[in-house]
C-alpha cells in the first residue's frame, strides 16, 4: 500500500513528460525568426567607397554567416552568455537550478539562466516579462533546438542581438565601436563586444567605459576558465589598450544619399552602389562653400550644384546646400527644391522654333511690345530694361533677351507646345495647364528643380535624346525615374506617346530604357552652338563674363524676379552641370544675377572637369552649312560681302536671299512699323544703317493679335475687356460691327462678347485701315 502513491507519482510524471514532449512539437516558432534579419543599407560611391549607412526601422544591422565569425569571437560570446551552449537542448537546467537556489536563499534573483536559444526567442517576439512568458520562451527554445542546428541558432542570435547605440548584430557593432570587420577583431575587442548585450545602455563604452571594461575583463577570465584562452593570451588581452572609434557614423554626400534613399526600392538590398563620384562631389562641395562665402555680403546664404554624366544619365555630383549641418535650412536639398526657373527654359522655346522653320538668323524686333493675356495684356521687359531693335535668334538667345523670347514662343506654337516639350524632357513641376502659365512660361514663370532642369539640358547635350537621371548604379537607368516618367506622360498627348521615332521631328518613347528622341540632331546642335557663342552673348553680358571659357561650353543663365533665384546651366558632350544660388526662405539677393552668382560656380566646376576628366565639343553634322547673312535682315548675302556675318544653318532650312525691297533708296535697311518708337528713342544705336519703311510707319494692330481667342472668366473682372493697341498712325479709330469699342483713361478697349469678331483700325488722317479676326468664349 505504501508503494502505490510512489507508483502513481512515477506514472504521472512519465505521462506529464510524454505529454510535454508531444506538446512541444506544436509550439510555434516566432514569425520574425523565419524571416531574414532586417538589414540597414550601406551606400557606396561609383568606385566602391563607402558613403553612408542608413538605418532601417531605427537601427543599424548587417547580416553575417557563422563562417564569417572567427573561433575566438565565438568563444567570447559563449563565455559571456552561454558556456554550455553546445551541451544543452535549449534550456540549461544546471544554470536554471542554480538561479532558483540562489533566488530562494538570497530572496532575489542574482544570476540569469537564459540560454542563447532562449534569448533569441525573447528578442524575436516581445512579451510582458512574467513567469508565464518564461515558460513559453523555454518551450519555444526546446522546439527551436529540435528544428535548427546549433550553428543556425548562434548565427541568428549574432545577427539580432542588441549591442547598444542602435547597433543590432555583431557586424554593426564591430564597425561602430572599432571600425573593423568581425574577422579582424582581437580577443580583447571580441570580449568587450561580447559583454555588451547584458546591458547595452549601462555598458555603453562611449559613456561608461570603466563598466564596459570591467565586463570585458570578466569575459576574458571566463574564456580562460573555459579553456578557450590560455593564461598568456588572457593576460595579453587584459593588457591590450582598447581604441574605440569616435561615436559618429560615416555620412558623406548627405544631400545625395538622402535623395538615394527616397528612391523606390533603394532599401531592398544591404549594399547599394550609387552613381556618385565622391572625389568630384567633395570638390564641388568646396567650390559651393567658398563661392557662397564670397557672396555673403550680397545676402546670399545658399547654393546647390548638380553634375550629370551625359552618356549614362548618372548623377556624379550633387550638393544640396552650402552646409548640410548648418542650423535652420542646411538640410533643405536645393537640387530638389522647387524654385522659379527664370530664363533657363528659353533654349527649349528656340528649339521648337527651329523645328518649325526658323533659323539662327531669323530676325526679331526687340522693341517694347504688349501681348494679349488672360487678364489684359502682358508687357515683358529685358533684364537690363533696354531694347536693341533688330536682333537675330542667335543674339537673342545667347544674350537672354526677354521680349524676343516671347515672340519666339508665339512663332513656335505658344505655351501649349513649350509646356508639352518641357514635360517631355523631365520637368515634373509643371502641374498646371499651359494657359495658366501663358506666354510667361518661356521666361520661367513656373517652378523647376535643379536636378530635373540639369537633366533636361543633358538631353540637349545628347542632341535631342532624353534619358532619365539615375542615382543608383546597380539598376537600369529607367527604374529610378519610372514615377517621374509616368507623371510626365500624363501631361503628353497620347498620339505622341504612341509615335515611333522617325529621325526628324516629334517625340518617341522606348519603355525598356525610358529614353526619348524629340528633335533633329542638327537643330539641337545649332542650339548648342548658339549657347556656346561668347560673341553672341556680349550684347548683354560683356566680352569677359563668367560665361567665357577657354574651351567650348554651352551655357544659359536665369534670374527670377527680385533676384530671389539665379541659375546657370551648362553642358559639353560629356557633362551637364547645373547651379542654383539663392536663399531657401525666398529672401532676395542684392543685385546678384545668374552670371554673377551661379555663373562663377559653374565655371569653376567645368574648369575642374576639363582638367581632370577632359571635355570636348561636337563634330559638325553633315547637314550643317555656313552662309553669309545681313545682320539686320537675316537674309543671305554673297560670300565675302563685307556687310555680312557668317551664320550656320541646317542645309534644308536656309533663309531667303536679300532683295532690293529690303533697303531704301539710300541703301539703309528698312524696318517695319513695330520699330517706330524704338527707332526714335535713345536706345537706337544703329545710326544711319537702318531706316523706317516707306510712307512712315505701317499701320498695324498690336493687340489683339490676328486669330487670338479670348476667354471670359467671371472670376476675373478684367477678362471682359480686350485691349486695343495700334501703331503707325496719329489719328487712330477703332470699329467693330459686333463689339462695343470704348476708351477709358486714355486706353482703348473692346467689351468682350461671345462669338467671332472683326476689329478694324483706321488712321483717319491717311485713310489707311487694317483689321484682325478674333474669337471670344466663356469659361
Amino acid at each position: 500500500m505504501r508503494r502505490k502513491p510512489v507508483r502513481i507519482l512515477v506514472v504521472a510524471t512519465a505521462v506529464s513528460l510524454v505529454a510535454g514532449l508531444i506538446a512541444i512539437r506544436f509550439v510555434p516558432i516566432p514569425p520574425a525568426l523565419l524571416q531574414p534579419p532586417i538589414q540597414s543599407v550601406a551606400l557606396l560611391d561609383r568606385h566602391g567607397t563607402p558613403l553612408r549607412e542608413a538605418r532601417v526601422e531605427e537601427r543599424f544591422s548587417r547580416e553575417l554567416t557563422i563562417a564569417d565569425v572567427p573561433p575566438h569571437v565565438l568563444n567570447a560570446v559563449l563565455a559571456a552568455e552561454d558556456k554550455r551552449f553546445y551541451r544543452h537542448r535549449g534550456i540549461d537546467w544546471i544554470a536554471t537550478g542554480r538561479a532558483v537556489a540562489n533566488g530562494v536563499t538570497r530572496g532575489r534573483i542574482t544570476s540569469g539562466a537564459s540560454t542563447i536559444t532562449q534569448q533569441l526567442i525573447k528578442i524575436s517576439e516581445r512579451r510582458p516579462r512574467t513567469f508565464f512568458t518564461k515558460v513559453i520562451e523555454g518551450a519555444t527554445a526546446l522546439r527551436l533546438e529540435r528544428l535548427w542546428s546549433k550553428e543556425q541558432i548562434l548565427c541568428a542570435y549574432l545577427n539580432r542581438v542588441d549591442f547598444g547605440n542602435l547597433n543590432i548584430g555583431l557586424v554593426a557593432a564591430a564597425d561602430y565601436y572599432f571600425a573593423k570587420p568581425v574577422a579582424d577583431l582581437s580577443e580583447a575587442e571580441a570580449a568587450l563586444l561580447a559583454g555588451l548585450p547584458r546591458n547595452p545602455r549601462k555598458l555603453n563604452p562611449h559613456v561608461a567605459f570603466a563598466a564596459a571594461q570591467a565586463r570585458q575583463q570578466t569575459v576574458l577570465r571566463r574564456m580562460q576558465e573555459n579553456g578557450s584562452l590560455d593564461a598568456a593570451r588572457c593576460e595579453a588581452a587584459l593588457a591590450e589598450p582598447l581604441r574605440l572609434r569616435p561615436p559618429r557614423r560615416l555620412f558623406r554626400a548627405p544631400h545625395f544619399t538622402d535623395l538615394v534613399l527616397q528612391q523606390r526600392g533603394a532599401q531592398q538590398a544591404s549594399q547599394r552602389r550609387t552613381t556618385l563620384d565622391l572625389p568630384l562631389n567633395q570638390r564641388v562641395e568646396r567650390i559651393v562653400h567658398e563661392r557662397v562665402a564670397q557672396l555673403r555680403e550680397h545676402n546670399v546664404r545658399n547654393a546647390a550644384a548638380v553634375v550629370i554624366d551625359n552618356a549614362s544619365g548618372d548623377v556624379i555630383a550633387l550638393v544640396g546646400s552650402e552646409d548640410y549641418f548648418a542650423p535652420g535650412s542646411g538640410q533643405v536639398n536645393g537640387a530638389w527644391a522647387k524654385r522659379s526657373a527664370g530664363s533657363t527654359l528659353k533654349p527649349f522655346t528656340y528649339l521648337l522654333a527651329l523645328e518649325r522653320g526658323a533659323t539662327p538668323a531669323t530676325m526679331l524686333a526687340d522693341v517694347r511690345t504688349s501681348f494679349p493675356a488672360r487678364d489684359g495684356f502682358y508687357r515683358p521687359e529685358n533684364y537690363n530694361r533696354r531694347c536693341y531693335g533688330p536682333v537675330r535668334y542667335r543674339t537673342a538667345l545667347a544674350s537672354s533677351l526677354n521680349i524676343p523670347a516671347v515672340k519666339v514662343l508665339l512663332a513656335a506654337g505658344g505655351p501649349d507646345a513649350l509646356h508639352e516639350r518641357l514635360r517631355a524632357v523631365g520637368l515634373t513641376t509643371l502641374d498646371r495647364p499651359a494657359e495658366i502659365y501663358g506666354l510667361g512660361l518661356t521666361l520661367g514663370n513656373c517652378e523647376a528643380r535643379l536636378l530635373e532642369l540639369t537633366n533636361a539640358y543633358a538631353s540637349l547635350a545628347r542632341l535631342g535624346e532624353y534619358k532619365p537621371w539615375r542615382v543608383l548604379a546597380d539598376r537600369p537607368a529607367s527604374e529610378g525615374e519610372r514615377r517621374s516618367h509616368s507623371e510626365r506622360s500624363r501631361g503628353i498627348p497620347r498620339k505622341h506617346l504612341e509615335a515611333k521615332p522617325t529621325g526628324s521631328l516629334g517625340f518617341a518613347r522606348d519603355d525598356s530604357v525610358a529614353r526619348q528622341s524629340y528633335s533633329r540632331p542638327e537643330f539641337v546642335w545649332l542650339i548648342a552652338d548658339m549657347l556656346s557663342d561668347n560673341s553672341a552673348r556680349t550684347l548683354a553680358f560683356g566680352i569677359n563674363s563668367a560665361l567665357r571659357y577657354d574651351y567650348p561650353v554651352a551655357c544659359k543663365t536665369g534670374t527670377s524676379t527680385d533676384f530671389r533665384d539665379n541659375w546657370t546651366i551648362g553642358f559639353t558632350p560629356e557633362f551637364s552641370v547645373g547651379v542654383w544660388v539663392g536663399n531657401f526662405d525666398g529672401a532676395p539677393m542684392h543685385e546678384v544675377s545668374g552670371v554673377t552668382g551661379a555663373g562663377p560656380i559653374l565655371h569653376e566646376i567645368f574648369d575642374h572637369l576639363h582638367a581632370e576628366k577632359g571635355t570636348s565639343w561636337y563634330p559638325r553634322p553633315e547637314l550643317i552649312v555656313d552662309r553669309t547673312v545681313h545682320p539686320f535682315t537675316g537674309k543671305l548675302l554673297g560670300d565675302g560681302d563685307a556687310r555680312g556675318v557668317r551664320e550656320k544653318f541646317a542645309r534644308d532650312s536656309l533663309p531667303a536671299a536679300e532683295t532690293r525691297d529690303d533697303y531704301d533708296s539710300t541703301g539703309k535697311v528698312k524696318l517695319g512699323s513695330e520699330y517706330a518708337d524704338w527707332y526714335a528713342s535713345a536706345e537706337n544705336g544703329l545710326g544711319g544703317e537702318v531706316a523706317l519703311g516707306e510712307n512712315g510707319v505701317d499701320l498695324r494692330i498690336a493687340s489683339p493679335l490676328q486669330g487670338s481667342t479670348y476667354l471670359i472668366d467671371p472670376d476675373v473682372p478684367t477678362s471682359g475687356r480686350i485691349p486695343l493697341i495700334g501703331v503707325g498712325g496719329s489719328h487712330l479709330a477703332w470699329r467693330s460691327d459686333t463689339l462695343q469699342c470704348a476708351v477709358e483713361e486714355g486706353s482703348d478697349f473692346a467689351i468682350a462678347a461671345e462669338g467671332e469678331h472683326v476689329i478694324t483700325l483706321t488712321d483717319d488722317l491717311s485713310g489707311r485701315s487694317t483689321e484682325v479676326r478674333i474669337s471670344v468664349r466663356s469659361l
